[in-house]
């Protein structure tokens, strides 16, 4: 619906009513966001490995620069290696949390269509206030708002 006919018809903002149900969606995911237990766990666990995999990547990085040549691409490509572990872990850990949120997100939308499918045999009163008008009193409404 247009401005114009908001204030035409002295309607309420389509845009107030979308504000409200995104709220309620909002406040609907705040509280099924303590609800997941037992995260820290594996995240602290995640942290540990990529911590243990970025230390031992620093030690083979210092010992490949202190040794032969011919023997320091090998420890290199290990450090390299261990880098990656611990990139992984990092990457497993966010994707992890990503992955809740989207559960959360998508149990959230259930909720609010099952709502909505219970709801549809009964149809919830609107308030407001209406006038009676034929189509010429309606179009005589509308020059005018138009002129001024």
């Amino acid at each position: 619906m247009t401005k114009k006919l908001e204030d035409l018809f002295n309607l309420p903002s389509e845009n107030t009513t979308v504000e409200e149900s995104q709220a309620l969606v909002a406040e609907k995911i705040d509280a099924a966001l303590p609800g997941v237990r037992d995260l820290e766990t594996g995240d602290n666990e995640l942290d540990e490995l990529a911590k243990l995999a970025q230390s031992k990547a620093e030690d083979l990085m210092d010992l490949g620069m202190n040794v032969d040549p011919r023997f320091a691409g090998v420890i290199l490509q290990t450090a390299s290696n261990m880098m990656g572990h611990a990139i992984t872990a990092k990457t497993a850990k966010l994707d992890k949390k990503l992955k809740m949120v989207q559960l959360q997100l998508a149990k959230a939308k259930l909720d609010h269509q099952i709502a909505k499918d219970n709801n549809t045999g009964e149809d919830e009163p609107v308030e407001g206030k209406g006038v009676v008008l034929d189509r010429n009193a309606l179009l005589a409404q509308i020059l005018a708002s138009q002129k001024k």
